[in-house]
C-alpha cells in the first residue's frame, strides 16, 4: 500500500501534464492555442479560437486534473503532507507539462480543482470570490489574482491546516507569477474587460 500511496505524486504530475487545451483543440480541429491568440493553453484562449463548447470542455478538464488526484489521495486517507504534495504535483503538471515541452497554462482552473479537492467549501469560497470580483471590476485576470491571493487564508480559516495553507500559498505565488503580463496591463489600465472584445492575453490557464 505504501508504494501505491507514494506513487500518487508522480501520477498527479502526469495527470496535470495532460494539456486539455491542446488536446481539445486537436479534437475540434482548432489552431494550437500555444501558437495562436494569447498563446496560452487555457480555456479563455480556446474560447477565443474555437467557441464556447471547446472552451467549456477545456475548463472542466483543467479543473478535473487538479480535483481527481486529490480526491484519490483523500480516499486513501493519506497524511496532510502527502495530500498537499499531490495537489502541488497536479498543479505543477499543468504549469510545466512533460508531454508539451514543459510550457503550460496559468493554472486558474487546475488550482480551483486542487482547492476543491482539499475542501469543497474552500473551492466554493474561491469561486465565489472570483465571481464577486469579476462582477465588480469586470476584469477576469484581476478577479483570478484576488481569488488566488485569498485562497491560503480560506484554507487556514476553513481547514485550520498550516500544511494545506502552505500548499495554497505556493500555488497562489506561482499562479500570480504566471500573470505578469496581465499585471502589467492592469497597472497601465489596458487589461481586457469581461464582455468586451479581447485584444490581449487573458488570465485563464
Amino acid at each position: 500500500m505504501s508504494s501505491i500511496i507514494w506513487s500518487l505524486i508522480p501520477m498527479a504530475y502526469v495527470m496535470g501534464s495532460l494539456s486539455t487545451a491542446v488536446i481539445v483543440s486537436k479534437l475540434f480541429g482548432l489552431p494550437d492555442p500555444r501558437q495562436e491568440g494569447s498563446k496560452n493553453p487555457g480555456a479563455t484562449n480556446v474560447l477565443r479560437l474555437g467557441g464556447k463548447k471547446a472552451a467549456a470542455i477545456t475548463l472542466i478538464g483543467d479543473a478535473l486534473k487538479g480535483l481527481v488526484p486529490v480526491l484519490i489521495a483523500q480516499h486513501l486517507e493519506v497524511p496532510l503532507e502527502l495530500l498537499a504534495a499531490v495537489g502541488l504535483a497536479a498543479f505543477l503538471g499543468h504549469l510545466f507539462p512533460m508531454f508539451f515541452g514543459f510550457k503550460g497554462g496559468k493554472g486558474v482552473a487546475t488550482a480551483l480543482g486542487v482547492l476543491s479537492g482539499f475542501s469543497i467549501w474552500v473551492g466554493l469560497a474561491v469561486l465565489a470570490t472570483w465571481l464577486l470580483m469579476a462582477f465588480i471590476f469586470r476584469i477576469s485576470s484581476l478577479a483570478a489574482l484576488i481569488a488566488a491571493a485569498l485562497s491560503p487564508l480560506y484554507l487556514w480559516l476553513i481547514l485550520h491546516s498550516e500544511v494545506l495553507a502552505g500548499a495554497g500559498l505556493a500555488m497562489a505565488f506561482l499562479l500570480i507569477s504566471r500573470h505578469r503580463g496581465n499585471i502589467e496591463r492592469l497597472l497601465k489600465g489596458e487589461e481586457s474587460r469581461i464582455g468586451l472584445k479581447k485584444k490581449s492575453e487573458s488570465s485563464k490557464g
